[in-house]
């Protein structure tokens, strides 16, 4: 039960994220949680935000809300796969679902239940705090034309796109947001993707790299976190523990409308402005990568149980949302246009 809070003494978290301070999108919808709360609150419930260094390392937010140096965090949860392998499944799935089917998933076919059985021996707490749609498949100094041109690829990719990678003959560095840019410039990776168009005009990709391509197969619809210190949720009234979710579920539709909104346009002056060079991976290219997706995921499933029982409700899920799509939006895609 928790414990009774005065009503008009304020109570003051933390949070740490992954991305730069101000990032856009992501790092503004962190402090967006924490103007809402504040709001809904009636400033009962303070929230400073911290973007990636100024507390905590870009990559030590798991840890960081774990020990309970801090209260919150908002990060993507594949980073953690070294830590948490089955974490990864809630963040993104090669050639897996998309925003809708993966908020679908989490909020309502079980996957946040599993989610927190996986955070629970760390202390945590996870919620929904946003998603990508479907991400560009990122930028390259040399084309694609075939399975071989990833051979020794260095490239920028997280989590279980990373592994695809790897197996694919290629080399997957993990890199945080904030030193993409200078890593490419400098040779120091031959190749990255980020999220899409919008973050990817702003952050400058197109003076580094000649080649942008689509699709984002490895991150068809990347779901963001909002992490919470189990023990300091627990301490919360239940009225400000239903405020931190709804908050939650507003970043969650947010940052996804965000970057629908935005994603075209920014495409556009790439192409026009920038003379970026749009290429679509070839077929045979993704049929490869989606065979080696699936040699991946099951590799994962094998070596860890709890990967296991997450991957068994997502493909479970996956199949009953595909069988969906075919006869709605499937169907619908052919003919939407005027």
């Amino acid at each position: 039960m928790a414990p009774a809070f005065a009503k008009n003494k304020p109570i003051n978290w933390k949070m740490v994220t992954t991305w730069p301070p101000h990032f856009p999108v992501l790092g503004e919808s962190a402090e967006m949680i924490a103007k809402w709360v504040k709001e809904m609150s009636d400033g009962r419930l303070n929230i400073a935000v911290y973007g990636a260094g100024e507390l905590v390392p870009a990559l030590g937010v798991f840890d960081a809300v774990t020990q309970g140096t801090v209260e919150m965090g908002h990060s993507a949860s594949y980073y953690w796969a070294g830590k948490v392998p089955a974490a990864q499944f809630f963040a993104a799935v090669p050639f897996g679902l998309n925003a809708q089917s993966m908020n679908s998933w989490i909020l309502n076919g079980g996957g946040m239940e599993l989610w927190e059985e996986v955070y629970a021996p760390f202390n945590l707490k996870p919620l929904l705090a946003g998603n990508t749609g479907v991400q560009m498949g990122g930028w390259f100094n040399k084309e694609i034309k075939s399975m071989e041109d990833f051979k020794g690829l260095k490239m920028r990719i997280p989590g279980l796109g990373g592994k695809v990678l790897k197996k694919a003959g290629g080399n997957a560095i993990l890199v945080a947001g904030g030193e993409i840019y200078t890593n490419l410039d400098r040779g120091v990776i031959d190749a990255t993707e980020w999220v899409g168009p919008y973050h990817d005009l702003k952050m400058g990709f197109y003076k580094a790299a000649k080649y942008y391509y689509y699709p984002g197969w490895h991150e068809p619809g990347t779901a963001f976190e909002l992490t919470v210190n189990k023990k300091a949720w627990e301490k919360l009234p239940k009225d400000l523990q239903a405020i931190v979710d709804a908050a939650s579920y507003k970043s969650d539709m947010w940052v996804l409308s965000e970057f629908e909104a935005k994603n075209n346009d920014a495409l556009q002056k790439l192409i026009t402005k920038h003379k970026v060079q749009l290429k679509q991976f070839p077929d045979e290219v993704l049929k490869n990568l989606k065979k080696l997706s699936k040699e991946v995921l099951d590799e994962v499933a094998e070596a860890d149980p709890m990967s296991r029982k997450v991957y068994d409700s997502f493909l479970k899920f996956r199949d009953n949302i595909y069988a969906w799509n075919k006869v709605t939006e499937e169907r619908y895609q052919q003919f939407k246009h005027y």
